[in-house]
């Protein structure tokens, strides 16, 4: 401690993380591709190894383990069909649902 410097400034130095927590994380996103950060954490627990979920989260990312978001699925493309027109008067009903108002 220096002497006459607010112990409040001071930084100190992170503890370095634990190479066995890495593993086991890596270990168990091996078997199971679809277990998010939680779920490992869950059974890193069942193994002994308790952590901050904050700690977690990060060692979850830095080994690049996060599971790929899923896409919405692909809606079909194309020229559709044109509605046919009207053959004789009254044959095609329709309504303007944004300039309708009720009197």
């Amino acid at each position: 401690v220096l002497i006459g410097v607010d112990p409040k400034t001071v930084r100190r130095e992170r503890p370095p993380d634990h190479g066995a927590i890495r593993e086991a994380m890596r270990e168990i996103a091996g078997q199971r591709r679809r277990f998010g950060y939680r779920r490992i954490g869950v059974m890193l627990e069942r193994k002994g190894m308790s952590m901050n979920h904050k700690k977690l989260y990060r060692l979850y990312r830095e080994e690049g383990l996060s599971i790929r978001r899923r896409r919405g699925r692909k809606r079909a493309r194309g020229s559709r069909t044109p509605v046919p027109g009207a053959l004789r008067p009254g044959d095609r009903w329709s309504m303007d649902f944004v300039a309708d108002t009720f009197g």
